[in-house]
């Protein structure tokens, strides 16, 4: 039986050690683990199906802007690419435009919020609310936020 082809995709950071806690369900599935490259992360290719995108922080706007712009048209390719049936993320900068392209094509986006958020949204749990066919929260306080969002404790 072939296997679903799912995109794990995430930022560095925390956001990186949250989806890493799925590993253990990576090899169930045709998979690639998206992240940004950089010097933390240049090991993951060793151990997983790993496409990096462009790293970048928010010391520098438009470098920033331009970086994630870059990645947005790299989240086009590697769409049509792999033509994942689901993709699951923890979020941030990487992410967002993938869940919209998943969304379009009528795939299954499945959006972890942060772990660290008890009590307010993240920008990247905000806009893919509206585009996750299932959102999840690692608090119940989370619940008032995301009326529709499922609760099952944390992943770590």
């Amino acid at each position: 039986m072939k296997k679903k082809k799912v995109l794990f995709v995430s930022s560095i950071g925390g956001h990186l050690t949250q989806m890493l806690q799925l590993k253990r369900i990576f090899n169930d599935y045709n998979y690639v683990l998206i992240t940004e490259k950089s010097e933390v992360t240049i090991n993951l290719k060793e151990k997983y199906n790993v496409r990096y995108y462009i790293y970048c922080n928010k010391k520098n706007f438009i470098k920033y802007f331009f970086i994630n712009v870059l990645n947005a048209f790299h989240s086009v390719y590697t769409f049509f690419k792999e033509w994942p049936s689901v993709i699951v993320t923890t979020g941030a900068n990487t992410a967002i435009p993938l869940c919209y392209l998943g969304r379009i094509f009528g795939k299954k986006v499945i959006f972890i919020e942060s772990f660290a958020k008890r009590n307010g949204k993240t920008l990247a749990g905000r806009l893919a609310y509206p585009v996750a066919t299932t959102f999840i929260v690692q608090w119940e306080s989370m619940l008032e936020f995301y009326p529709k969002a499922k609760y099952f404790g944390g992943i770590y």
